[in-house]
């Protein structure tokens, strides 16, 4: 089974790295609500190469470009943005210091990580500092309009170069917190929760799936991270998938 946000390299896209030299993927999606986008990189060429993708989206607005760390956390203070596109090499500040004074903040933004190359210690350390996902420079450009909607929709997305080395990581996680304990103690709702934990169901979607309060829904949450010694939804979502959680619901 795959995590929700996977996709199959389309190769007649071009990659994301590819966008600035103006192979631009064609937008087949219906216009939604417009969502505000901050663009994170010090290579103009790349930023503008993004720009010009995401301005044949109808649903995505361009709100500000920052070259260096330093300035992130300034415009997305500014310019308060739904969503952040984050290079995890820039100067003056790279993209993990950014993620921890934006944790430290309190700024509400979505954060999307774009990268050159996959480090499963440094991936998980920005995902524990609140990132959505990470995508290589090297995905096609529909794949990034894919993992940015995916993200501003409340899911989490990981690159598939990424995938088998995050499992490895969240299974010894898993295993030094079990310590030989192989019933986790999960009642039948808290599957059910896992379950759409899994699917990308946000708190409010869980809620009204089983007519429950939101309320209840954290409760249940609470209680399964608990059980499970995890520490948030995505290290719940690939110790469900890990252990075959979601083929009891």
């Amino acid at each position: 089974m795959s995590m929700p946000g996977f996709a199959e390299r389309n190769e007649s896209i071009p990659p994301v790295a590819a966008i600035a030299n103006g192979h631009l993927a064609k937008n087949a999606l219906a216009p939604r609500e417009t969502a505000r986008v901050l663009i994170a990189d010090d290579h103009t060429m790349f930023r503008e190469g993004v720009r010009a993708l995401l301005q044949g989206d109808e649903r995505l607005q361009v709100v500000g470009e920052a070259a260096d760390g330093v300035t992130v956390v300034r415009m997305v203070s500014q310019c308060k943005p739904d969503l952040l596109l984050l290079d995890m090499s820039m100067p003056r500040q790279d993209g993990m210091a950014v993620l921890e004074e934006l944790a430290q903040s309190g700024l509400s933004v979505k954060v999307l990580v774009i990268t050159a190359m996959i480090d499963s210690q440094g991936i998980l350390r920005a995902l524990q500092l609140g990132a959505r996902g990470v995508l290589l420079k090297s995905e096609t450009g529909r794949i990034l309009l894919d993992s940015i909607h995916r993200v501003l929709a409340g899911g989490y997305w990981m690159g598939q170069e990424g995938v088998n080395s995050l499992v490895d990581l969240v299974r010894t996680l898993s295993e030094r917190k079990d310590q030989g304990v192989t019933r986790f103690g999960l009642t039948a709702r808290e599957l059910q929760v896992i379950a759409s934990v899994v699917g990308g169901y946000s708190n409010l979607e869980i809620a009204q799936k089983f007519s429950i309060s939101q309320q209840t829904v954290k409760h249940h949450l609470s209680h399964i991270f608990d059980k499970l010694g995890v520490y948030n939804r995505l290290e719940l979502a690939l110790f469900a998938i890990n252990h075959h959680l979601i083929e009891s619901c």
